[in-house]
């Protein structure tokens, strides 16, 4: 969420970037809003200063002159109820309109229509020669090696679901704890987190109302399971002021993840890459106000990922995403894209996003700095690893002639020292 001054001083900004970040929102109805607003909150603010100014008076004033006060003093109820409900009513439409209003990029976010737009920042690793046999992909070598079983995972939940079995529900617990005690390293404190979380929180990092089809969401019990670790992370301190001693503080969390895939149909339908239901370790970082120091975290994150990356000796590249790529809340975001040999492209594995404090500010994360000012955090977050997605290219990028999976060195002491599957 925005400033309301901030988007009343910056029409023009705001208005461009929903154009350009592909949000529908009427900045001009809620700026329309906003004057109505104030406007009838002022005169009740005024009729109730009177009143109270009259209030006091009543018990000074003489028997004669204490009965007219109090006429007058009632008299002032029909219009201050008339008032009120005026303003609920137009500060329901006007809360919900704030709440569909998108963050602007940073000024070097390039502008884009969609994925297809995003600027390759760099590549990293060689790609597969396959040299003297012919690839396969990774659902084939999941049945060789009866790792990935999607029969028996649509007989129990549907389309876009699957099964992990022996060596492959092995690797994926492998890869998971290697990256955990690879961020661990860093200095960033693990989390066990609620994956059912209610509207507050969901509303508050930015997924509700926007992105609202994409969530399984229990209407019996009004919770919603959440997509990303992100926000139950990011809502563990609303309400809340932080010390800032303790900023920037450093997160991480696995869990399950859910997500609808709505819009989707008959789009990646085959393998694992676009499911259900996954497995993901993300990094939040909460900070103080400050853009130079979001930036150096910015760069701390997706600098993670590539080491995690590289140690699994997966070639990748990292983009810029443009601005029609952008989320509501996003300020800039980097992809990490994995190569994967099966699609003939480098495909996400990997997001990291700085929100400044659009996050922050609908949760009400706040600290006071070294003058004892309020301010908002800033808030960032990047993808550690997704499974199974970065199965794909770990099994495609390091199967051998003979069909058998190699391990990657420093995932072998998580696999018990086991150098191939199969």
């Amino acid at each position: 969420m925005l400033d309301i001054k901030f988007i009343r001083d910056n029409r023009d900004l705001i208005v461009e970037a929903a154009k350009n970040k592909r949000f529908s929102v009427d900045i001009d109805r809620l700026l329309n809003l906003d004057d109505q607003l104030r406007r009838v909150q002022n005169e009740l603010e005024g009729l109730q200063a009177e009143r109270n100014t009259l209030s006091k008076q009543i018990g000074k004033a003489s028997p004669e002159e204490r009965e007219a006060l109090k006429e007058k003093v009632a008299g002032f109820k029909p219009r201050m109820e008339e008032l009120s409900q005026e303003a609920r009513t137009l500060g329901e439409e006007f809360n919900q309109l704030m709440l569909l209003v998108p963050a602007p990029p940073r000024s070097d976010v390039p502008v884009g229509k969609d994925d297809t737009e995003n600027v390759e920042i760099k590549t990293w690793g060689t790609l597969p020669a396959f040299d003297g046999f012919e690839p396969k992909d990774h659902m084939t070598l999941g049945e060789l090696h009866g790792i990935i079983d999607v029969t028996r995972g649509v007989k129990l939940a549907g389309s876009r679901t699957y099964i992990l079995a022996g060596d492959g529900a092995r690797l994926e617990s492998a890869i998971l704890r290697f990256t955990l005690d690879h961020l661990y390293k860093k200095g960033f404190t693990q989390l066990s987190v609620p994956v059912l979380v209610n509207d507050q929180c969901m509303e508050g990092t930015g997924y509700f109302p926007n992105g609202r089809d994409q969530a399984y969401y229990i209407e019996k019990d009004e919770l919603a399971l959440v997509g990303t670790a992100e926000v139950p992370i990011a809502s563990m301190h609303s309400d809340e002021f932080v010390d800032l001693k303790t900023l920037p503080l450093r997160y991480m969390a696995q869990s399950s993840c859910f997500r609808r895939e709505a819009g989707t149909y008959g789009k990646d339908t085959h393998g694992l890459y676009r499911v259900h239901q996954f497995q993901k370790v993300e990094q939040v970082i909460i900070a103080p106000a400050d853009q130079q120091l979001s930036d150096q975290l910015h760069d701390e994150l997706l600098n993670n990922a590539e080491e995690i990356m590289q140690a699994l000796e997966l070639p990748y590249r990292v983009v810029y995403v443009c601005t029609g790529d952008l989320g509501q809340g996003q300020i800039r975001k980097h992809d990490i894209e994995t190569w994967m040999p099966s699609r003939q492209a480098y495909s996400e594995t990997h997001s990291c996003s700085s929100f400044y404090d659009f996050q922050a500010r609908r949760l009400q994360i706040r600290y006071k700095d070294q003058d004892g000012k309020r301010q908002f955090c800033y808030t960032l977050n990047n993808t550690a690893i997704a499974t199974p997605r970065v199965m794909i290219p770990f099994l495609e990028v390091h199967q051998q002639k003979d069909g058998r999976i190699r391990i990657p060195a420093a995932l072998r002491p998580y696999m018990n020292g086991q150098e191939f599957i199969g």
